[in-house]
């Protein structure tokens, strides 16, 4: 072969992928389908969960925050002998820990309110055997 012919040659490469990347990336694949097959008991449970888990996540993390303001108060008094600045530290932590349960419920009854609707209209239909 003349090197004129060998600069006109087209070289192509495939590799397929192996059975545990084609698994890997089904896997991957299925998580951005829509769930059809969804049954209304998983759907009312997954609706429930989103009423119920903000909420319990916000007034958590409030709480942890007061929490650990007023553990600082208590250190300010406890070991390094500052009473006024950590009593005035504690009595700040402690309005987050006493805001907590209150915030947990309004925001509870904030959600509730948003999916009540259909809630009842999925409940009612499995209780009447809508499945």
């Amino acid at each position: 072969m003349s090197e004129n012919q060998q600069n006109n040659k087209f070289e192509c490469t495939y590799s397929a992928p192996t059975e545990s990347e084609r698994r890997e990336i089904e896997a991957i694949r299925r998580s951005y389908v829509p769930q059809e097959s969804e049954s209304k008991i998983e759907r009312l449970k997954r609706l429930d969960n989103k009423v119920k888990t903000p909420p319990f996540i916000w007034a958590l993390s409030v709480g942890i925050v007061g929490t650990l303001i007023f553990g600082l108060g208590l250190t300010m008094i406890l070991e390094w002998q500052l009473e006024l600045w950590g009593a005035l530290v504690a009595a700040v932590g402690f309005c987050p820990i006493g805001i907590a349960y209150p915030l947990y419920n309004k925001l509870l009854k904030k959600q509730k309110e948003k999916y009540q609707a259909e809630i009842l209209k999925l409940s009612e239909e499995i209780l009447n055997g809508n499945v």
